[in-house]
């Protein structure tokens, strides 16, 4: 298994794609339809027509990871959507998409936000 940590670039693909697609052939939807380079270090994540499994792509600098998870029971649910071709996720909304959770139902606090000399109480 692979562990995503906040440090990474994670890009999950709005529309599904074939579940047999393998590594080259993933690799080639992120150049042609996702406009990135899978050689970057990016996390991309893929879902399968049926919704029934995902696969993540990455590029670790000597290889290429391909996983997948299908699901025994359902499907994912929550899946993004919109007129781009990815939608970037926090590396905790592509835990819990692993999980097979709703993304969309949790929030947290912003990965970094300005702190001013009045939000610590100096004035």
């Amino acid at each position: 298994m692979i562990q995503i940590t906040s440090q990474m670039r994670v890009l999950v693909a709005i529309e599904p794609v074939d579940g047999r697609k393998g590594i080259d052939s993933l690799a080639q939807l992120c150049r042609e339809k996702l406009a990135e380079d899978p050689f970057s270090g990016c996390v991309f994540i893929f879902r399968s027509r049926s919704g029934i499994a995902i696969r993540l792509l990455t590029y670790d600098g000597q290889g290429y990871w391909l996983l997948q998870k299908r699901l025994s029971k359902n499907r994912f649910r929550w899946w993004p959507e919109g007129d781009q071709p990815a939608k970037r996720l926090e590396s905790y909304e592509a835990q819990l998409l692993l999980a097979a959770g709703d993304v969309s139902r949790v929030r947290a606090a912003p990965m970094w936000r300005r702190v001013n000399g009045t939000q610590l109480g100096n004035r």
